[in-house]
């Protein structure tokens, strides 16, 4: 399995559609994130793997902001092992000191073949993995464990660690119908940003919005409106993150009625105003990136 080019947070090289979502503040040098697509073998149930190596100076922290997709997580650390519903609004996770964590983004299907149940009993919660996956779970948090114990840049350690991933979630392909059609309406919201209106995915799909919130809802965790929203602040952050840009121009690409609805939406979630979160990035360009922390 080929990696992805591992990338030292705070670099310049384009954001790929996974990096978008991870809204690293410029400079932030405290860790290497190696990406893995997932084997085909997994198409439909799982997407792709991450894993965060991180080195944090002592008496220092690296808050790492996350504007999450609509799709449960599975991730083993030498400290936990948990699985993880849709945060609805903006996940934060404090690094400190030095560690390691196995990821896999599971695909939209995913989280309630896992959950054996409804998404909506784990939106804005985590869980042992042990608690969905039992023994399966057990197993994997020790293969994973002794994997990357020796040497977590190593590849070898990377692929050992998938592989333990793979024996455990593999049991439950193939993916079910209900699955597949979240998956393709995932893929719809997402990848076309003509998408303003719940209305549209259901002509799209033939179903009722009724129909459509009821899959949403014991799928994902979430609303089809959700799906469209997050969408939009993901591409506003990272047109955000680009370079100058005005807040007026942004909300018509992205189809807010003006710029006070953006900027409305986006402090909600993230907590900043787009401007400020715009400047913040501008003059960390401005100043480089800092080198690694080894």
């Amino acid at each position: 399995m080929k990696a992805d080019s591992p990338s030292p947070a705070g670099d310049a090289t384009p954001r790929d559609p996974v990096e978008r979502a991870h809204l690293k503040d410029p400079g932030d040098a405290s860790h290497v994130i190696h990406r893995y697509p997932a084997d085909p073998a997994f198409d439909g149930l799982l997407q792709r793997f991450w894993i965060p190596v991180w080195s944090v100076p002592p008496g220092q922290e690296a808050p790492q902001r996350v504007l999450q997709y609509p799709v449960s997580l599975v991730v083993v650390s030498a400290d936990y092992a948990r699985f993880y519903g849709v945060v609805s609004g903006l996940s934060t996770t404090t690094l400190t000191g030095t560690g390691w964590a196995v990821g896999v983004m599971c695909a939209p299907a995913a989280g309630f073949l896992v959950a054996g149940g409804p998404m909506s009993d784990h939106t804005d919660r985590h869980v042992d993995v042990a608690e969905v996956l039992g023994p399966a779970g057990e197993t994997l948090t020790a293969r994973v464990r002794a994997a990357m114990a020796p040497d977590p840049h190593a590849p070898a350690a990377h692929a050992a660690a998938m592989d333990a991933f793979g024996d455990a979630l593999r049991p439950l392909l193939p993916v079910d119908a209900d699955g597949e059609l979240v998956n393709r309406v995932v893929a719809y919201v997402e990848g076309d940003r003509e998408v303003l209106r719940v209305a549209q995915v259901c002509e799209r799909f033939g179903l009722s919005e009724r129909a459509l919130q009821r899959l949403v809802h014991r799928r994902l965790g979430l609303t089809p409106k959700w799906l469209i929203q997050r969408r939009r602040l993901q591409e506003a952050a990272e047109r955000l993150r680009e370079g100058p840009a005005g807040l007026a121009g942004v909300a018509a690409s992205l189809g807010y009625a003006d710029q006070a609805h953006l900027t409305r939406d986006f402090a909600r979630v993230t907590g900043v105003p787009p401007g400020q979160f715009a400047a913040r990035y501008a003059a960390g360009s401005s100043r480089g990136a800092r080198p690694p922390v080894s």
